[in-house]
Formats: C-alpha cells, sequence, structure tokens
C-alpha cells in the first residue's frame, strides 16, 4: 500500500504525514462507520510528539464533518485506546502515534471495533480516498454535524483496570522505570506507587521533541545503568505509546521479549492456562528459546515480524501469550494488542509468585548470539531469489547445522535483505552473515 504499512500510516510530520491527510482519514472513517439511525463514535488518543496536536485537530474536525462525535484521551498509551473501543463499544479508536520513532514522525494507527488495527482492505478504501480516486464523502449537515468531548476519564478507567489485575502488592520492592518521555508517563509510575512499591523514575518529563530521545526500550542500556546505580530490584522500559515493554533485572541483564515469553509461558503453563501449551512468535525470536520451549514442553509457532501478525495467530488459534523479541507481548486474556505497562505488570506477578531475585528466574533460557545486517539492494526480490545468494545461504544454514540458523528476509516497508545468523558466538555469526553480504555485493545487487 501507498501509505499504510503494518502500523498504521507512518512518515515525517508536515512532509510524507500531513494535516491534510489527517482530515481525509478522519472524513472517511466518519462516513464509512454511518448507518441508518447510528452516530459515530471514535475514541482518539495521542502520544508526546509536538505535532500530536495538529493531528489530533485534524482528525477531528475530518470526523465531525462527516458527522461523527469524537471522544479525545489526549495523552493515552495505544492499549489504552484499544481497551476503551471494546468497552465502550466505539465504532473504531485512533492513536496518533509514530512508536518509538524520532518526535518528528507521526502516524495514524486506526483500531477497529474489536481493538484490533484496521482490515487492510479498509486501508485501501482510506488511500484511494486520500487520492481522490473514490467518490467524494457528503458533508455532514445542521445537527447531524459531529461533536468534540474531553474523555480523560477514559484513561482514568484504563489505568484502573490495569490496578485491578494486580494480585499481589509490590509493597518493599524497588521498581525503577524509562518512561521514554512518552505515553507511560502519565500511567506506569502511578499504578506502580499505587501497588506500593518505591519508584525511581526517569525520562517523564515530556516536551514534545524528547519522546524516546537517548532513553526508552530502544535504548536499554539508559535502564541498565539506572538499576545498577540504584540497587533496583527490577526495571522496566517503554517506548513511545507503550505498547512494548523491556525490563532489566537485578544483575542489570537484559530481560527481552524473548525472555518474557518464556517467563510468561512457563508461568501459564504451571497454572494449566497455557491454550495446548503453546506460545506464539516470529521467526525472530531466538533458537535458544525454542530449545527452552523443548525442555518445558512447551509448543511453539511462528508467524512473520509484526505484532500484527502474532495477533491474528492468537486470534485464529484461541493461543493466549504471543509476542516479539522487540518486547510487543500479548496476554490475550486481558488485552487483545501489545501493552506495555500490561507486561510489567505480569511480570511483576510471575516474579513476586516465585519469590526468588529476578535473576534467578532465566537462568534455563540460554540466548544464541545474533547478528542482523541490513543491506540495502536495488531489488529485494531479485537479490533474495538470486542463485549464487541462494548457494551461499544453503551453505552457511549446512555448516552451522543443529548449533545456529540463517535467516534471510526482504523487508516489508524499505528496499532492504535482512541477512540474520544465530551461532554458538560471535565470531561464527559475524563470519556468516559476511558471506552472505558479499555475495549481494560481488551480484551487483547493491547499489554504489
Amino acid at each position: 500500500m501507498k501509505y499504510f504499512g503494518t502500523d498504521g500510516f507512518r512518515g515525517e510530520a508536515n512532509v510524507t504525514l500531513n494535516v491534510e491527510h489527517a482530515y481525509k482519514v478522519g472524513r472517511f472513517l466518519g462516513n464509512y462507520f454511518q448507518k441508518e439511525d447510528h452516530k459515530v463514535r471514535v475514541v482518539i488518543g495521542k502520544d508526546t510528539r509536538l505535532s500530536g496536536y495538529m493531528f489530533e485537530t485534524a482528525l477531528a474536525s475530518g470526523l465531525t464533518a462527516s458527522g461523527a462525535d469524537v471522544y479525545e484521551l489526549h495523552v493515552t498509551t495505544t492499549p489504552s485506546v484499544s481497551y476503551l473501543v471494546r468497552k465502550e463499544n466505539f465504532d473504531c479508536g485512533i492513536m496518533i502515534s509514530a512508536s518509538h520513532n524520532p518526535y518528528f514522525d507521526n502516524g495514524i494507527k486506526v483500531i477497529n471495533g474489536k481493538g484490533h488495527k484496521l482490515e487492510p482492505e479498509i486501508e485501501e478504501q482510506i488511500e484511494k480516498y486520500i487520492d481522490g480516486e473514490s467518490e467524494e464523502i457528503p458533508m455532514a449537515k445542521r445537527e447531524a454535524i459531529g461533536r468534540c468531548f474531553d474523555y480523560t476519564k477514559g484513561r482514568d478507567e484504563y489505568i484502573e483496570y490495569l490496578k485491578d489485575l494486580v494480585k499481589e502488592p509490590f509493597d518493599g520492592k524497588t521498581v525503577a522505570l524509562d518512561l521514554a518521555n512518552g505515553s507511560a508517563s502519565m500511567i506506569a509510575k502511578e499504578i506502580f506507587e499505587s501497588m506500593g512499591a518505591q519508584v525511581i523514575a526517569r525520562h517523564d518529563e515530556p516536551n514534545g521533541t524528547n519522546i524516546n530521545r537517548e532513553c526508552g526500550s530502544t535504548h536499554i542500556e539508559v535502564l541498565q545503568a539506572l538499576v545498577y546505580d540504584t540497587g533496583a530490584d527490577i526495571g522496566f522500559a517503554y517506548d513511545g505509546d507503550a505498547d512494548r515493554c523491556l525490563a532489566v533485572d537485578d544483575d542489570g541483564k537484559v530481560i527481552d521479549g524473548d525472555h518474557i515469553l518464556y517467563l510468561c509461558g512457563k508461568y501459564l503453563k504451571e497454572q494449566g492456562k497455557l491454550k495446548d501449551d503453546t506460545v506464539v512468535t516470529t521467526v525472530m525470536s531466538n533458537m535458544g528459546l525454542y530449545k527452552a520451549f523443548d525442555k518445558l514442553g512447551i509448543h511453539y509457532e511462528q508467524t512473520a515480524v509484526g505484532d500484527k501478525y502474532v495477533c491474528e495467530n492468537m486470534m485464529a488459534n484461541g493461543y493466549v501469550i504471543g509476542g516479539e523479541q522487540s518486547g510487543h507481548i500479548i496476554f490475550k486474556e486481558h488485552a487483545v494488542t501489545g501493552d506495555g505497562i500490561l507486561t510489567s505488570l505480569m511480570i511483576m506477578e510471575e516474579w513476586l509468585h516465585y519469590g526468588k531475585p529476578m535473576s534467578m528466574l532465566t537462568g534455563d533460557l540460554v540466548i544464541y548470539p545474533q547478528l542482523l545486517e541490513n543491506v540495502k539492494v536495488k531489488d529485494k526480490v531479485a537479490a533474495r531469489e538470486d542463485e549464487d545468494v541462494q548457494k551461499a545461504a544453503k551453505e552457511v544454514t549446512e555448516s552451522l547445522g543443529d548449533a545456529g540458523r540463517l535467516l534471510l528476509r526482504e523487508s516489508g516497508t524499505e528496499p532492504l535483505i535482512r541477512v540474520m545468523v544465530e551461532a554458538e558466538t560471535d565470531e561464527m555469526c559475524r563470519k556468516n552473515v559476511d558471506k552472505i553480504v558479499k555475495v549481494l555485493h560481488e551480484k551487483g545487487h547493491v547499489p554504489d
């Protein structure tokens, strides 16, 4: 598609994503959900980016001009929008965010009435409307014009929902939080403190331009240093819209999405709550996770990269947990999208249940060294299907045997070939990635 990718319509504010785009998205959605004797209701949230104000206004203008009522959450998290769409039966929700991207980017994520990302066929219709390839949408008139409502109470409802999920207080525990100067700044600290934890919060003063800037889950080393310096029992880092979470244990070791899936999968199996003893992962999950699952008798399914695909598999098969290495974790019992704050609360639940330092709970999970290199190419399909590239890939796979693996795939959004190798040592990873990259260069697939 031209505008929408796997995570909505994303681009640099006022460059590749502007207020006219946002207005037209609003115009389309406000009209699309119109039915006889039905007033369309849409809930909108945003993260802390400077451009969020103008996109919020533009979307609201388009929606109300088409006759929809708009409920504005203002600064909130992506999963809170998903939760409220389902709980309050909104026709759809919109989150204004570019997730982990820098502040000058922004995005429009549309969430359907079930709390999932909008169906691709509707996104295609939106694109046609944006480009003037479909009929003009009529303006609402007189009493049919929509209204805007302040809906900050919806965010409070979401906070109370998360609090109610906590089974055991966090009394006596010191928790470090890196809030990425993003959406979690408005929610996470309040929840942890209300549960009795002593909270050490950083990057909780968003100013419109500092979201994700050398902080949050994409800069996990900052949280590692914070946990080490303060002696915190555990730490959590979120991204800009708080739909992902990474953690740091008491030894300062990173707990990424694979560690979280291991911990939570093991716990749910012990509780008899792991449907078909199966966890949903993506092709990027580390083979060490799969070896650990094998020892525990836990099955797994692999999807393409993207929490969208993880969610689709879970919903189709009824699986209760799935996620990505990056920290998008879906707990189907409680949510239908990745939720960083929910994930941190689930980790706390399991940690308290076992009564051991977090550093002791992942000892059976051995993560293999992994190296990923993104190679810019002229034609990603031709590059991947090249006979000599495939020959080199086969040789690498055979040389690694059961002690490693190669993943060679096309980027879904950019002219890139992603070359990923897992092996027993960093040196082996480097050697085998270089072998593939060298062939790509020799065959002329890489631009000069």
